[in-house]
């Protein structure tokens, strides 16, 4: 099989197409032919060390997300078989082979039927739908599960609704009944922000947009997802309801954020900090079940004309596909792996 493999850390150059065996799938593992990979920030920096300074094995094939069809099942594994379309996630969390790869096996645990969907839309749920979903279910009176209506009556602040997760915590919070509002820095990031199911767009550069958040939602926001809290704590803390949470997900530069802390304190604020990685195999399962259901209710579509522009790279040009989103490619980065179809 094809793979895209580097074997130390380093810049996209390091990244390099080889031929290696096909894997065999044991105990409980699924192996899945894979269509399409999406690609994310944390491929590209794991790639460069960011995370640690050694890579954990000997040659690491980047990717965590993908899309395609069950090709082989190990033993133990009774819900799956050959020929069932899928989405995988975390295919290269504590694992050699990621989904730059024409074959990946994974836990069966992180294999999720696709159902009638896309590849495109399977390979581009994984890190940013299931981060938008915890994201969305943190909150002190919420539920543990997210599902249609089940943010009914509230308001949402997604920070940076033009990106991957805020693009998924759009669709998702406005299927679960919420009223979406969101942050943008431009005219052409506020339309995809409203293609993908925003109510009301801030462009955040143009005026105050605390001010104009708190006219839209005079009594505050209950549940901030937010890509950059380093820069975004002031707004969080103005625009926050009372006893309202704020699901803080990504670093966008800096390593420590200032608090106002009697503002946050007086709201009886809660912060809650994500990381996928970590977050445990119940969460995980949630996740997974409730992005399913959104995705066979049709809540997550991808494309321009659903806010989120695709742009595609071939399995060879993987290195130019980590380097899109290294530079802030505005859009859902994939990998064409193989026509399945």
């Amino acid at each position: 099989m094809r793979a895209v493999v580097y074997s130390k850390p380093g810049d996209s150059s390091v990244l390099e197409v080889v031929d290696r065996d096909l894997p065999a799938p044991h105990w409980g593992q699924v192996r899945v032919r894979l269509a399409v990979a999406g690609v994310n920030p944390t491929d590209w920096k794991f790639r460069q060390g960011a995370t640690s300074a050694a890579l954990p094995f000997e040659e690491v094939s980047p990717g965590q997300d993908g899309a395609g069809v069950v090709d082989e099942v190990g033993n133990g594994v009774y819900d799956l078989k050959a020929g069932d379309r899928v989405w995988v996630f975390l295919a290269q969390h504590e694992q050699p082979f990621g989904t730059a790869s024409e074959y990946t096996v994974v836990p069966a645990e992180r294999v999720v039927r696709l159902g009638e969907a896309s590849y495109d839309v399977g390979a581009s749920l994984g890190v940013p739908a299931m981060t938008a979903h915890r994201a969305l279910t943190v909150h002190e009176d919420g539920p543990s599960r997210l599902a249609k209506d089940a943010l009914d009556g509230r308001v949402v602040l997604v920070t940076g609704g033009a990106g991957a997760v805020g693009h998924a915590a759009i669709q998702l919070a406005s299927w679960a009944g919420a009223r979406v509002v969101t942050t943008v820095s431009s005219d052409e990031k506020a339309a995809l922000a409203t293609a993908a199911g925003a109510h009301h767009v801030v462009n955040y550069r143009t005026g105050d947009a605390a001010a104009e958040i708190r006219a839209l939602a005079p009594e505050g926001v209950d549940l901030v997802v937010d890509v950059a809290i380093i820069q975004n704590v002031d707004l969080v803390a103005r625009v926050l309801k009372t006893r309202g949470a704020v699901s803080v997900y990504a670093n966008t530069g800096g390593t420590e954020a200032t608090l106002p802390v009697r503002p946050l304190m007086s709201l009886n604020a809660r912060l809650q900090f994500i990381l996928l990685y970590t977050l445990g195999t119940e969460a995980l399962r949630a996740a997974a079940e409730d992005v399913a259901t959104g995705v066979a209710e049709g809540a997550l579509e991808v494309g321009e004309a659903h806010g989120l522009p695709l742009l595609r790279y071939p399995l060879e040009q993987t290195a130019a596909a980590h380097d899109a989103v290294e530079n802030g490619a505005v859009g859902k980065v994939l990998i064409d792996v193989a026509d399945l179809d």
